[in-house]
């Protein structure tokens, strides 16, 4: 259109230089007056443009909970009337969070944003690597080949199978039974923090794209078991809070006493490694130390999470209450029950006023 707005002008102007006339005052002004008016016109071309490509989706008209930063959805009849739906579920590891993700996913309706995947792959996916490779470079045969650049180590990270990441974190305690020193862990410990935070708050970018590219109404953001570490949901200006809560609805998959007790059993069967507070492990190392009455190079890795994990389970708890009040809160042994999109999405409905 401006590009059109501009002919008239030149025209005349190549004109007048081709029969090599004299432009008059008067002329010179009336493109004054057109190049003024172009101006003004690119103003509000430009501001309309940028209306239709807002940095989140903006909601259907008439709802003003987007912009005013009210909840999404703040009652049952919203999340039946928004043309999405759109929630971050939270919770302790092992109470359905990723079986839900995965059979939303598979319902082809709803797009599902790991958190610890992006982790893994985007945040962490380099630190990983080097980890296999360190470890490979151990074994003579391994090392000469990947100094001749003859094998490829990769991470083969999925939503399903978060063990690479695992691996990587490790676990503090006594070398000989696969322990790392207690400084490398909190150095891994703090690449955690940061990494899940960034992945975290990418979730929202996510939801845009998930609609723009792949056409996807619905989202589920699969979050770890330790996104109470990382954010304080006490404070109503947390980022993380407040990023996750504009773009979709935080649902708790709260947990009674027998679940706690049976992903304890789960855990002592198969101890993995966890992310803690620096002022919480601190705390964790001193009382284990005191009460095993061992030094820190003598620490049983499997052990000493084992005994963290159990102080975890309560204190995590109320963390994730608070978190809840951004949102809603829906029983684990609900979760369980649940076996298509339709029963989650009534579910829902069914936490909300």
């Amino acid at each position: 259109m401006l590009v059109t707005l501009m002919i008239p002008p030149v025209a005349i102007t190549l004109g007048a230089l081709v029969r090599n006339e004299a432009l008059t005052a008067s002329d010179f002004a009336g493109f004054a007056t057109i190049a003024l008016s172009l101006v003004i016109l690119d103003g509000r071309v430009l501001r309309r443009r940028r209306s239709f490509h807002p940095h989140v989706p903006a909601l259907p008209l008439g709802n003003s909970a987007w912009e005013a930063g009210m909840p999404l959805y703040e009652t049952a009849a919203d999340w039946h009337a928004a043309p999405h739906r759109r929630v971050a579920l939270f919770g302790m590891s092992g109470l359905g969070k990723t079986y839900i993700s995965d059979m939303l996913r598979r319902s082809r309706g709803w797009f599902h944003y790991s958190v610890d995947y992006r982790i893994g792959t985007r945040y962490m996916g380099e630190h990983i690597v080097d980890h296999f490779k360190r470890e490979a470079m151990k074994n003579t045969v391994l090392a000469d080949m990947l100094r001749r650049d003859a094998i490829y180590i990769a991470s083969n990270i999925s939503f399903a199978n978060l063990s690479p990441l695992s691996s990587y974190l490790g676990k503090p305690g006594d070398h000989a039974r696969g322990g790392i020193p207690f400084e490398e862990y909190r150095r891994r410990q703090a690449q955690h923090r940061e990494a899940e935070i960034a992945a975290l708050l990418d979730a929202p970018r996510f939801v845009k794209k998930a609609g723009e590219i792949y056409g996807y109404p619905n989202f589920v953001c699969d979050t770890g078991g330790s996104i109470c570490e990382v954010v304080d949901a006490s404070n109503p200006d947390n980022p993380v809070m407040t990023a996750l809560s504009d773009a979709m609805l935080p649902v708790w998959i709260k947990g009674d006493a027998a679940h706690a007790d049976e992903l304890a059993r789960r855990f002592d069967a198969d101890p993995k490694p966890m992310y803690y507070r620096p002022q919480d492990l601190e705390a964790n190392r001193l009382a284990y130390l005191a009460e095993i009455g061992c030094t820190e190079n003598d620490i049983d890795p499997d052990a000493f999470i084992r005994w963290c994990f159990r102080r975890l389970l309560g204190e995590r708890q109320s963390r994730y209450a608070a978190m809840a009040e951004w949102g809603v809160t829906v029983d684990a042994s609900d979760i369980a029950a649940v076996r298509s999109a339709a029963e989650f999405e009534a579910l829902i409905a069914s936490a909300l006023p």
